[in-house]
């Protein structure tokens, strides 16, 4: 059971090191009951550890963290949180089924195994030993053996990792709907079209700081500025030298890519001063808009003023373009 009001994750400067590496670097994170919050960040961004910490696996060197008002250990022993990680926890030699039942055991209120079976669309293979499922439908399995507790705040590390395209829109259309009816999911993704088709909010870590939180259209706002390209013959291309000031300039088989915050000023100079044709003029996608707040060109997190929007990361970027 969850009270209602009260936060699924609420976690206040956490930090945590190992050795000399300075994981996670006072991080603040509050995650309402039924959001669906993509948790995003480079490798080595302190992810992990940051997971690792809300699920009681690891223990902050400074900081709390509580889940809907208990500590992590505490909500987990009530069946209030599950995880969907990438690897491990399956014992290969028993059915589907079996390896639901054996984690319906642990719990002294869980949900009807075939109920979960057919929530993770594995119903049909629920006699088929571990071993013989493909990589896909043992990420399923690790999903239906999270459902069993019915936890309030669902945990997923690359939960599509081995599903093919129809198995992950189903898997998304499941976690949907059950958000829907309140519980609420955090997961971490390479999939970034996941985190923007998906997530009610983006949360992006780098270098164990959240430099920037919003939903995925105020994350793709941060990253300023809009995409030109162009086919453009070879002999004009030293004429680029009098282009408009640009963030990025490319050129790749006769077409020409321009990163820059005045698009107009680009197209103007292309159509008026070259050979230029086929022009194109796109916004930054949510890929872009990670490259900018996490790249390790970056001098340190950028700034944080408690809501998207505003100047929250805009004045970093007129450093990287220096």
């Amino acid at each position: 059971m969850t009270t209602a009001g009260v936060p699924a994750v609420h976690a206040t400067g956490l930090h945590k090191s190992f050795g000399k590496v300075h994981a996670v670097r006072g991080l603040d994170l509050t995650v309402q009951q039924g959001e669906v919050v993509a948790f995003l960040g480079p490798n080595g961004a302190g992810k992990t550890t940051t997971i690792d910490m809300i699920l009681g696996l690891s223990t902050p060197d400074r900081g709390e963290v509580s889940i809907f008002g208990h500590t992590p250990r505490g909500a987990i022993a009530r069946g209030q949180v599950a995880a969907v990680m990438q690897t491990g926890g399956l014992l290969r030699d028993i059915s589907v089924r079996e390896t639901v039942q054996l984690t319906a055991a642990m719990f002294e209120s869980s949900r009807p195994v075939d109920e979960v079976l057919k929530r993770a669309g594995i119903q049909d293979i629920a006699d088929r030993r571990v071993e013989k499922c493909s990589g896909g439908q043992q990420q399923r399995l690790r999903f239906a053996m999270a459902l069993v507790s019915d936890p309030g705040l669902l945990i997923l590390d690359e939960p599509t990792t081995g599903m093919d395209v129809a198995g992950r829109r189903d898997f998304w259309s499941a976690i949907r709907a059950d958000a829907t009816k309140g519980r609420t999911v955090i997961f971490a993704t390479h999939y970034l079209e996941e985190a923007d088709a998906y997530a009610d909010r983006i949360v992006l870590v780098r270098q164990g700081t959240i430099v920037a939180d919003g939903t995925a259209a105020q994350i793709k706002n941060l990253a300023s500025g809009r995409t030109v390209k162009a086919s453009l013959p070879q002999e004009d291309q030293g004429l680029l030298a009098s282009l408009p000031p640009a963030d990025a300039v490319e050129f790749d088989g006769g077409r020409v890519t321009v990163r820059t915050s005045d698009s107009d000023s680009v197209v103007r100079f292309l159509l008026n001063n070259t050979r230029a044709h086929d022009l194109e003029v796109v916004a930054n996608n949510l890929e872009e808009a990670f490259v900018a707040l996490t790249g390790d060109e970056r001098p340190g997190p950028a700034p944080l003023d408690g809501g998207v929007g505003e100047n929250r990361v805009s004045r970093a970027f007129e450093g990287d373009r220096a």
